[in-house]
């Protein structure tokens, strides 16, 4: 049945759920209240989909059947506050693509940090068994326009607390939450309890058919576990206990058991380093596992997995200095694993926008390890009256040119330089992967 659809945000996963909505014959409209990228007006244009930028026509969507909302808009705007006054349906992207998903199954990645990896490898390891798939969500491709522009029988979906906060009736056969830690507290009132359940809406439609993989060693998700009605087949993972099913590590072996196939393989074999990546194998594994694969096909994809660009991601040598680019850590969290993984002496590169950080997170891997802090932002004030006392040389910068500049001043034979901002990149860039590639280029300048 034809409603009249507004997509709300002009952004990859706007514009894929405009598409999958002129594809299946609704009408659609698309309203985005800042500037749209040529690309996207391109699209829209050639599919005929009518769309405005830098306002909205508030009539227009207010008669609207139904609002699609792009995840990076926030409940306070107030375009949305009058759509949800009128009572119209607001759902996400995500959503709205799996009402069209036919019988494709879905494993679903949340988590404050690893999602990324942990998807990729999973696509990696489907790629490895020769299976139809897409990765699709918060890593690229929106969900939405792989479902309109080439289905496929399996869906690997990285999500956001954004996307799964408009869900309805979003049902993966297979969720992953990898941790909970505090993170993008400005949008949920600055109260941790609201983050945790959005987190855990991934599992809220899920049946006795599907698989719930998390993490057993997560404080977080084991205080909240005990409180919710779980209708789905829990399979944690951990390095402290052996489960009866589901992944441990136990020395310096992996073991994973589902079902009747059993697979153990050494983590030295890994492709992926450090603590929190043997983390993100075990849940790609045992994910793996829940679909089908091979536990050959899971142990060759698993030793030759290449990890993603801008996480912790090795750049240069350059005089004995080693450069690592960790630009997707966008919250103190993601810093602090970046940091445990750390075994030199560091040049740490900070700052951008803060989302209401607790740097003493960091502070005793910090006073450890990192010998000078650069901070690149437009302010810098907190992270240095938070290091002062602890860190003998502190610089500020604001651009990626003379962040690097700095830090190999700072930095001598046998150092490590890690961007590892732990803040967002927009005040000086356009995202994390500009600030990635912007940080990459002037290290290839030195």
């Amino acid at each position: 049945m034809s409603s009249n659809i507004i997509i709300l945000g002009g952004g990859e996963s706007g514009v894929g759920a405009a598409v999958l909505a002129k594809y299946k014959g609704h009408r659609v409209f698309l309203s985005d209240g800042g500037k749209l990228k040529e690309i996207y007006k391109a699209e829209l244009t050639a599919n005929g989909i009518e769309f405005e930028e830098g306002g909205h026509s508030v009539e227009q969507i207010l008669a609207a059947d139904e609002v699609v909302k792009s995840p990076g808009i926030s409940e306070k705007n107030e375009m949305v506050k009058a759509i949800r006054a009128k009572g119209i349906p607001v759902i996400s992207e995500i959503e709205f693509a799996y009402r069209y998903k036919g019988d494709s199954t879905i494993v679903a990645i949340t988590g404050s940090n690893g999602k990324s990896t942990t998807t990729a490898l999973l696509y990696h390891i489907c790629k490895t068994a020769e299976l139809d798939c897409a990765m699709v969500g918060n890593i690229g491709y929106s969900f939405a326009r792989q479902v309109a522009e080439d289905p496929k029988p399996l869906y690997i979906i990285e999500v956001s607390s954004f996307q799964l906060d408009d869900i309805k009736t979003f049902r993966p056969n297979v969720s992953i939450l990898l941790n909970i830690t505090e993170d993008h507290l400005d949008r949920y009132n600055y109260q941790f309890e609201n983050y945790i359940n959005s987190k855990f809406r991934i599992i809220e439609n899920q049946t006795m058919d599907d698989y719930f993989i998390y993490c057993l060693d997560d404080e977080t998700i084991m205080q909240k576990f005990p409180l919710l009605t779980i209708h789905t087949n829990p399979l944690p993972f951990s390095m402290k206990q052996e489960v009866k099913k589901g992944g441990y590590i136990k020395g310096d072996q992996m073991m994973l058991r589902i079902q009747e196939e059993r697979v153990s393989m050494s983590i030295y074999d890994f492709a992926l380093k450090g603590k929190h990546n043997n983390y993100n194998t075990m849940a790609a594994g045992i994910a793996a596992s829940t679909i089908g694969i091979r536990k050959e096909k899971i142990r060759d994809a698993v030793k030759n997995f290449h990890s993603l660009e801008h996480r912790m991601e090795f750049i240069a040598m350059v005089r004995g200095v080693e450069f690592i680019n960790d630009s997707k850590a966008t919250n103190v969290n993601s810093t602090w694993y970046a940091l445990e993984s750390m075994n030199k002496p560091t040049v740490l590169i900070l700052g951008g926008v803060d989302k209401g950080n607790d740097y003493s997170l960091i502070a005793d891997l910090v006073k450890e390890k990192v010998k000078a802090i650069i901070c690149m932002g437009t302010d810098n004030s907190k992270i240095i009256a938070a290091f002062k006392d602890i860190v003998p040389m502190i610089f500020e910068t604001d651009s990626a040119k003379k962040a690097v500049n700095a830090a190999f001043r700072a930095a001598t034979k046998d150092d490590v330089v890690l961007l590892s901002p732990a803040c967002a990149s927009f005040d000086l860039f356009k995202n994390y992967e500009d600030r990635g590639t912007q940080f990459k280029e002037a290290v290839k300048e030195l």
